[in-house]
């Protein structure tokens, strides 16, 4: 058995994740988000040789007061 971190791999994940991150940042702020209040990431082999990254992110519109 060989173990160790396969450290390409581990770029990859994290350049894969805060590009999705970031992407769903703006688009929570193009459809009107006063604020993000849950962000879940998930990664799952699909086979031996690739991933896939999974980003839920809750984002919330806040009531102006205005609303009875």
């Amino acid at each position: 058995m060989v173990s160790g971190e396969l450290t390409e791999y581990t770029e990859m994940v994290g350049s894969a994740r805060t590009a999705e991150t970031d992407r769903m940042i703006a688009r929570a702020l193009e459809v009107g988000a006063d604020a993000i209040i849950n962000v879940r990431y998930m990664t799952t082999s699909v086979v031996e040789s690739a991933a896939e990254l999974l980003i839920y992110i809750t984002a919330v519109k806040l009531s102006d007061g205005s609303e009875t």
